[in-house]
């Protein structure tokens, strides 16, 4: 018989479950060792597990010489082009290049003219979204986390298209183009309205602009003046082409590796990335970045002082500052040692942007904690692991300086990106879709069923 129980007495079965299940299914220390797993998908040395092959981009950080792993400063390649090249290219040509660099990286080639006309154009056409889609899916069910609301909104999309199950190279070309031009409109609309409904702020909604390029698109949806500098869009156009791919191991495009794999449809491995790219271990970093760089403002007195910023970063890594974790956020990458090419090359425009609105003793601070961070590290550690920052470190505050709301980082990080998984979805489908079903080991030992009234 259903008996409806108080909300006091749910929470404390859940307090009680909670419990339970913790002390009952933790694993040992070192059970992963006893099994040689590799945790994270990553070798002893800290290189990934190799799991596939790719075209579109590459990461390159260390060199192996007589069995030992040598760092080199970091390179990027989008589909065989160094990412300095690209950068350098459209920027010397005065252009915005995150339109150019998602053909590239969607075609396997710059395009031409023509193609790059006819490809802004085609992205311009399908900016807009229909009112009613925008009034039934988005401002009549707002999120508390813009990333959720375009998981959702991606999902919505499959049932608006009569071919969404077609997973043909054609139908996906057209379905990425579609994605790739709605993801700003979708994520600026998903955050006025939770700043709207959810915030009580003021509720505005301009319609994209066909003839602008996603980053003032992107500026000019998210102002309520819609009014923005030349060298603010285009800091933030290079900003989406660094974050538009990063190889086919980081943990969202390999999800969708692992979703499209399945034979399932684009709208699916998108949601299930764009879920991965929400976690603060991923896209979610550059917030952690700012938080801990406002507590660092607070905390150092004089932000001129070395052995000041120094005692900080001591605390930090001591977990004795900011959140207590010993991590340094922003610092340190993965696959990167000497360098982190995104990092230089924004790091570059920070510093313009910075000047140009009265901010650089901000930005000179960020360089002192760039230099002091890797010393206090090895030091407290004693370690002489190489460490730089990464882009994170720097995306953040470019994001600040540009007036972006802390709730649109990963947003936007999702804006870029989607140019990338799009492409690593059609070349999943393109090599067979052979399904990734790797191997785990249950350590758990054999028992008997027993029945219900013989257990205690």
């Amino acid at each position: 018989m259903y008996k409806e129980m108080s909300q006091d007495a749910l929470n404390s079965y859940f307090d009680i479950a909670g419990e339970v299940v913790e002390t009952k299914n933790r694993f040992r220390p070192g059970v992963y060792d006893k099994y040689n797993v590799k945790r994270g998908l990553r070798n002893e040395d800290g290189s990934g597990v190799l799991v596939g092959l790719t075209e579109i981009g590459d990461v390159h950080a260390y060199v192996f010489d007589e069995g030992e792993k040598v760092p080199v400063e970091g390179r990027l390649v989008y589909r065989g082009i160094d990412i300095y090249d690209l950068v350098n290219g459209f920027i010397s040509e005065n252009r915005f290049g995150f339109e150019e660099c998602a053909y590239l990286l969607l075609f396997g080639d710059l395009p031409n003219k023509k193609e790059m006309q006819k490809f802004t154009e085609i992205l311009g056409a399908k900016r807009k979204i229909d009112e009613d889609f925008v009034r039934a899916n988005i401002l009549n069910a707002p999120s508390p986390d813009v990333m959720n609301k375009i998981a959702r909104l991606v999902l919505t999309m499959y049932s608006f298209d009569k071919d969404a199950e077609d997973t043909s190279i054609k139908n996906l070309l057209k379905q990425s183009m579609d994605l790739i031009a709605k993801f700003p409109v979708m994520a600026a609309y998903g955050y006025h309205a939770k700043a709207h409904y959810l915030d009580g702020k003021s509720l505005y909604i301009h319609n994209p602009d066909p003839d602008k390029s996603t980053a003032e698109n992107m500026l000019m949806l998210l102002r309520p003046s819609k009014e923005y500098t030349d060298l603010e869009a285009r800091v933030l156009d290079l900003a989406l082409v660094l974050h538009a791919e990063h190889g086919g191991g980081n943990n969202s495009t390999f999800t969708t590796h692992v979703v499209s794999s399945s034979g399932t449809d684009i709208y699916s491995s998108i949601a299930a990335a764009v879920g991965s790219l929400k976690g603060p271990k991923h896209g979610g970093a550059n917030n952690k970045v700012i938080g801990m760089m406002d507590d660092l403002k607070t905390e150092v007195k004089d932000w001129g002082s070395d052995e000041q910023i120094r005692e900080y970063i001591r605390k930090l890594v001591n977990k004795e500052a900011f959140d207590h974790t010993g991590l340094i956020y922003g610092m340190g990458h993965a696959v990167y040692t000497l360098s982190d090419p995104r990092c230089v090359l924004l790091k570059e425009q920070a510093e313009k942007l910075a000047k140009q609105i009265g901010r650089n003793d901000e930005f000179e601070l960020h360089k002192k904690v760039e230099k002091l961070a890797p010393e206090v590290f090895r030091e407290v550690r004693n370690t002489d692991r190489p460490m730089c920052a990464n882009i994170d470190f720097y995306s953040g505050f470019v994001y600040d300086m540009l007036g972006i709301p802390l709730e649109m980082n990963t947003p936007i990080f999702a804006v870029s990106r989607i140019a990338g998984w799009c492409a690593h979805i059609i070349e999943e489908h393109l090599n067979g879709c052979k399904i990734i079903r790797p191997a785990y080991k249950s350590i758990k030992k054999r028992c008997d069923y027993v029945k219900l009234e013989n257990r205690t």
